[in-house]
């Protein structure tokens, strides 16, 4: 009989423990020990696995194995498709996570129905809600279907049952951290049972070829909750992106083992459900305000799909003594640089002004390629005037204030100009490549902000040039005066003092009198 000991598990990597310890030591993360009942294995039983494991397969050489192409499966959702690298393939588990109300289980059951209708089979197996819920939701959403069943359960081994008897085209469980296997004796969402869970799945769905489809939690960190074991453990890691506040979801692949991670698809949260943008860029730019001061377009590359984005800035002036700096969709961080390159650089003051960006549509670009657009946006602003409506920007800004080159320049090029841009702002390295675009749009390469402002907002700069120059030459005329003395013999008397001792005398003396004026004594 197995030896029945306790351990205490931290629940964020794994770390066993014999004793519960308030911050764990291997990921210093704090209250995260569970206790749970371990068996130790004994003897016999692993005298029994290693006898059976000698009956295996004898491993092949590499050129022996014939690669074989499984027909993938369609959702009917075109964006689900190109994330997934064209469809759902058959056996794959497939783990997606996002935050809570986002559409997770809206996706799902949406795709569920449509692969049951095309294929004739599909499971949705609900641990969080129960069956009349859920056929309330897909009521909503205006989905029916006789093919997809419907099934409350959290025990796993009665959702094994339930899935080798159906064999479906497509299973769903949701969400894995309620699956609860009898045999441990460990609460629901322990890093055990999760573990647990995802290999019995895994291995269900290798060797009856059902596509089976997890729904995980994440942490108030946005991260998948519970260990890294479960993201290694699946074929696929899906991420649904969004504010809940907005209409748009982003759905990104962190890992794919047949397709690629540099897919991303877009959808749009309606009352019929998740509908699949097909195009993006043009969608985001819909509702963009032409002629406005303060809004530049940039051609960014989420994934391996170019976008146009719309980049919005507002400069105010400022009444705390610390100015607000206020970024959504952006790079906090990298925000902060272009604004001190633009004061530097450009001599632009902004000091004193509060700076708010925005990137419509709800949308979150990380990339260097936004830098050009939101200086264009912020010198547009602060000089209320505003840019051409067929600008399209795009290029990393250093320090310096050049502008370098970014990657995919093509794809961004050719995307502002399928949609009509006519002018192109980019980096001046490896423009070359891009010659046989000329007459789609024209191209404007730069090599710094300064000749982008000047190329795009000529009258920006002049004004502040100017005022630059007269104060250097005030100062300078100052610090001669200040350094020598008054000059033309006016014994440092200034104007309004010869004025005011020339009407004592009954004398009036102009601004050009070369004649000193000695008081009586």
């Amino acid at each position: 009989m197995a030896k029945i000991s306790t351990r205490y598990i931290c629940q964020a990597c794994g770390y066993s423990s014999a004793k519960w310890m308030g911050r764990c030591p291997e990921c210093s993360a704090f209250s995260t020990f569970s206790e749970e009942k371990v068996a130790a294995p004994t003897k016999k039983s692993s005298f029994e696995t290693a006898r059976g494991s000698s009956g295996s397969a004898a491993p092949q050489s590499l050129s022996s194995v014939e690669a074989q192409k499984t027909p993938r499966l369609s959702t009917g959702m075109s964006e689900l498709d190109r994330v997934l690298g064209g469809g759902v393939v058959p056996g794959s588990l497939v783990l997606i996570g996002g935050d809570p109300g986002i559409g997770k289980s809206t996706l799902l059951i949406e795709a569920s129905v449509r692969l049951a209708q095309m294929y004739g089979s599909g499971l949705y197996i609900s641990g969080e809600e129960s069956v009349s819920q859920v056929g309330l939701r897909a009521s909503r959403l205006g989905l029916e279907s006789d093919d997809l069943l419907l099934a409350a359960e959290t025990d796993l081994i009665n959702i094994e049952n339930h899935i080798r008897e159906l064999k479906p085209a497509m299973a769903v469980v949701d969400s894995i951290q309620t699956v609860q296997h009898p045999g441990l004796d460990s609460a629901p969402g322990t890093i055990t049972q999760v573990r647990e869970g995802a290999t019995t799945l895994q291995r269900l769905a290798k060797e009856l070829s059902v596509p089976i489809f997890l729904v995980g939690h994440v942490t108030k960190e946005g991260n998948l909750a519970g260990p890294r074991a479960l993201e290694h453990i699946v074929d696929t890691v899906l991420q649904l992106e969004g504010e809940t506040h907005t209409q748009f979801r982003i759905l990104r692949a962190l890992k794919n083992r047949f397709g690629s991670t540099n897919e991303l698809g877009v959808f749009e949260m309606t009352e019929g459900g998740m509908e699949s943008v097909e195009n993006p860029s043009q969608l985001f730019l819909s509702q963009r305000q032409e002629s406005a001061p303060g809004s530049a377009v940039a051609a960014v590359v989420e994934g391996a799909r170019p976008l146009l984005v719309e980049v919005q800035a507002l400069c105010a002036p400022s009444y705390f003594a610390a100015p607000r700096r206020v970024v959504t969709g952006a790079d906090y961080n990298r925000v902060l640089v272009v604004l001190a390159v633009i004061e530097k650089r450009l001599g632009l003051r902004l000091g004193d002004m509060d700076v708010y960006i925005n990137v419509a549509g709800g949308i979150k670009v990380g990339e260097p390629a936004l830098d050009l657009a939101i200086a264009l946006a912020v010198v547009s602003s602060v000089r209320d005037t505003p840019l051409p409506k067929t600008l399209c920007a795009f290029g990393e800004i250093g320090l310096a204030g050049e502008v370098r080159g970014v990657g995919h320049a093509e794809r961004r090029a050719s995307e502002a100009a399928r949609l009509g841009f006519s002018h192109c702002c980019l980096p001046r390295a490896g423009v070359e490549r891009l010659g046989h675009l000329e007459g789609e749009t024209e191209l404007r390469a730069v090599s710094s902000l300064r000749d982008a402002v000047e190329t795009w907002l000529p009258d920006a700069l002049r004004g502040r040039d100017a005022g630059a120059a007269a104060h250097r030459s005030s100062s300078q005329s100052g610090d001669k005066k200040s350094r020598f003395g008054p000059q033309n013999g006016s014994n440092g008397a200034t104007p309004q003092n010869q004025s005011r001792f020339a009407e004592g005398r009954g004398e009036a003396v102009g601004s050009d009198s070369s004649e000193e004026f000695e008081p009586e004594m």
